[in-house]
C-alpha cells in the first residue's frame, strides 16, 4: 500500500500528511483531517456532526468498525418541536428540509475522535488537534463549495452563518476567501484540553441552552451518548474481500456483490455493463451533505472515515462557533419511529479492501446522501480491476433513478442510446458535478481525491 492520505479539501489533506510525517497513525492522520474538515468544510461537516469509520490493524489483520453517528434526543422526555421549513434545489430539483432546534440530534464527532485516538492513536492527543485549532482561524474557501453555497444558502445563512458565508459587502463568499468563525478556535481549544465538556461540561450546557427553544437534546442526552464498536462485515469482490460496516441504508456491499456479476466491461462505453450498473445503483434521489478522509500508514494501517453535518440546522452554539447538525430534519434519514437514544440511519459506508492473505490493498469513502453508494461502487468496480483511484474518481459517473438516469459528460453514445432504448429518461449534465458524489480513495497504485470536492490527495 502507498502511504499517503486522500481527503474533500487541500487544507484537510495537507494536515493528513504532515501528522504521518511526524510519525502518526493513520488513525491519527484520519482523526486531524476530520478535525480540520470541521472547520474547513463546514457546508459539509462540523464538530457537531456524526460519522462512521472503518480501521485495519496491520499487526493483527483486523478490521473494525466504529459508529459515532448522531443519536435521538428525548432521554428525559422531551419531544422536539415543529422544524421550520426549507426548500433547496439540487441538479434543479426542489428538496424540502427543516431547520431550527427541533432538527438537532446528538452529535458524535467529540466522542467519535477521541474514542479513534485512544484505541489507535499514537502522537499525543493536543498534537492530533492542533492542525483542527490552527484551520478555526481560517482556510480558503474552495471553488467547488462556492459553487454548492447559493444552493444550501437557505440552511447556511441563517444565525451566525448570515457572517461566516458572506463577504464584508454582504455577497455570498467566493472560491479563496477565508472561510472562519470568530469564536470557533474556543470550541478546539476546549476539545483539546478537555474531550468530554462536548457531552457533560461547558460545551454541553451552551448546547442545551441554545437548543431550549423547541429542541429536545438535554443533559441527559448528552451523558448518554457513546461510541459504538463492531467486526466488519464482508463481500467478494474478484479475488479482494471489502469490509465495510454492512448497515448503511442504502447497503453498499449488496450492490457491490450484484455490480462485480453485472458489470463486466467499462460501463463508460459498453452499454451491457452500463445496464447492469442502473439496475444495481436504481434508487430513490435524495439529499445530503458529507464528507471523507482516508489514510495509510508506513506500518500499513489504514482508515477510511466519513462524517456529516446535513444541511446544518441554522442554529450556532454560542462562544464556540460550532454550527448544530440538522439529522432530524433530514427526511431521507427517517425510515420509521424514532426512539430517544437510537443511533439514526445513515447512508455512509467507508470501507477497506483486503486481499486473500488480509493484507491492506484499499481504503475508500464517499460522501453524497443517496449517491455515497453509487459513487463508492462506480469507482471500486474500476479499482477493484486495476484502475488507479485518480483515474477511477475522475471518470464520468451516472447516477439511476425511477425512471430517470443521469450522467455526467463522457459516455459513450451508444451507452445513453442503451439505457433509452430500456425505457429511462437520459439526462446528461453540462460538466462534472458535486451532485455525484465525492470520493476519496487509497490503493496499491496511488490514491485520489474527488475534484468535485475539490478533494487534495498527498502520497509520501
Amino acid at each position: 500500500m502507498r502511504v499517503g492520505v486522500a481527503a474533500g479539501h487541500p487544507s484537510t489533506a495537507q494536515a493528513g500528511a504532515e501528522i504521518l510525517s511526524a510519525g502518526g497513525s493513520a488513525v491519527d492522520a484520519a482523526v486531524a483531517m476530520m478535525l480540520v474538515g470541521c472547520a474547513a468544510e463546514t457546508i459539509f461537516t462540523g464538530l457537531n456532526g456524526g460519522g462512521f469509520a472503518t480501521c485495519y490493524d496491520a499487526a493483527t489483520r483486523e478490521v473494525r468498525c466504529f459508529d459515532f453517528f448522531v443519536a435521538v434526543p428525548g432521554l428525559d422526555g422531551t419531544s422536539p418541536g415543529a422544524g421550520r421549513a426549507i426548500e433547496v434545489s439540487f441538479v434543479g430539483q426542489p428538496m424540502p428540509y427543516e431547520i431550527g432546534p427541533a432538527t438537532v440530534a446528538v452529535p458524535g464527532v467529540p466522542a467519535g475522535a477521541h474514542h479513534l485516538w485512544r484505541r489507535y492513536g499514537r502522537l499525543p492527543w493536543t498534537d492530533v488537534v492542533a492542525p483542527g485549532l490552527a484551520a478555526s482561524y481560517g482556510t480558503p474557501f474552495p471553488r467547488t463549495h462556492a459553487v454548492l453555497l447559493p444552493v444550501i444558502e437557505p440552511a447556511m445563512r441563517v444565525g451566525d452563518g448570515v457572517g461566516v458565508y458572506s463577504r464584508p459587502d454582504g455577497s455570498l463568499l467566493q472560491a479563496g476567501d477565508r472561510l472562519w468563525h470568530p469564536d470557533h478556535h474556543r470550541a478546539y481549544e476546549l476539545l483539546a484540553e478537555d474531550p468530554a465538556a462536548f457531552y457533560t461540561g461547558a460545551y454541553a450546557d451552551a448546547l442545551v441552552q441554545s437548543v431550549a427553544d423547541g429542541g429536545a437534546i438535554s443533559h441527559e442526552d448528552l451523558a448518554a451518548y457513546r461510541v459504538r464498536e463492531h467486526a466488519a462485515r464482508t463481500v467478494e469482490f474478484h479475488g479482494s474481500t471489502v469490509h465495510a460496516r454492512g448497515t448503511d441504508l442504502d447497503d453498499v456491499l449488496a450492490t457491490l456483490a450484484v455490480a462485480a456479476d453485472a458489470v463486466t466491461g467499462d460501463p463508460h462505453t459498453d452499454p451491457a455493463s452500463a445496464l447492469g450498473l442502473v439496475a444495481a445503483l436504481r434508487a430513490p434521489d435524495r439529499r445530503s451533505d458529507t464528507t471523507n478522509v482516508v489514510a495509510v500508514d508506513a506500518e500499513g494501517n489504514g482508515c477510511a472515515l466519513t462524517t456529516s453535518l446535513g444541511l446544518g440546522s441554522g442554529v450556532w452554539v454560542p462562544g464556540f462557533g460550532v454550527h448544530l447538525n440538522s439529522m432530524l430534519g433530514e427526511g431521507e434519514l427517517i425510515r420509521g419511529r424514532l426512539q430517544p437514544g437510537v443511533r439514526m440511519g445513515s447512508m455512509m459506508s467507508p470501507l477497506a479492501v483486503l486481499d486473500a492473505d488480509r493484507r491492506l490493498v484499499g481504503v475508500a469513502g464517499a460522501a453524497g446522501g443517496s449517491r455515497i453508494r453509487s459513487a463508492l461502487v462506480q469507482v471500486l468496480v474500476q479499482v477493484l480491476r486495476g484502475v488507479p483511484p485518480q483515474e477511477a474518481i475522475d471518470g464520468p459517473r451516472l447516477n439511476a433513478l425511477p425512471g430517470l438516469v443521469r450522467f455526467e459528460p463522457g459516455f459513450a453514445p451508444d451507452v445513453l442510446a442503451a439505457v433509452a432504448a430500456a425505457g429511462d429518461e437520459v439526462a446528461v449534465t453540462g460538466q462534472r458535478d458535486p451532485y455525484f458524489g465525492g470520493v476519496s480513495a487509497l490503493s496499491t497504485l496511488g490514491g485520489g481525491a474527488d475534484p468535485r470536492r475539490s478533494g487534495g490527495v498527498v502520497l509520501l
